[in-house]
């Protein structure tokens, strides 16, 4: 190993913008659960499981129907 490196003619890395930001999100177990399971059937780690889902979502614009409205008991 060197005691110095020169990077003067280094280059920036151009998949930087690409790269992944680490974020803690909180998910149900049955969530954890259920892509844990694709994981072992499909051999993809479970977590880039759940980001390309995600990106899917993201990608065709997914919206989730949410009604919160209290139901009226009869």
């Amino acid at each position: 190993m060197r005691s110095e490196y020169d990077f003067s003619k280094a280059k920036k890395n151009p998949y930087a913008k690409r790269l992944k930001k680490t974020v803690t999100i909180r998910l149900e177990d049955e969530i954890i659960s259920y892509f844990k399971a694709m994981s072992a059937d499909t051999g993809v780690p479970y977590q880039n499981l759940i980001n390309l889902y995600l990106r899917d979502c993201a990608q065709t614009q997914k919206r989730l129907s949410l009604d919160w409205r209290p139901h009226k008991v009869a």
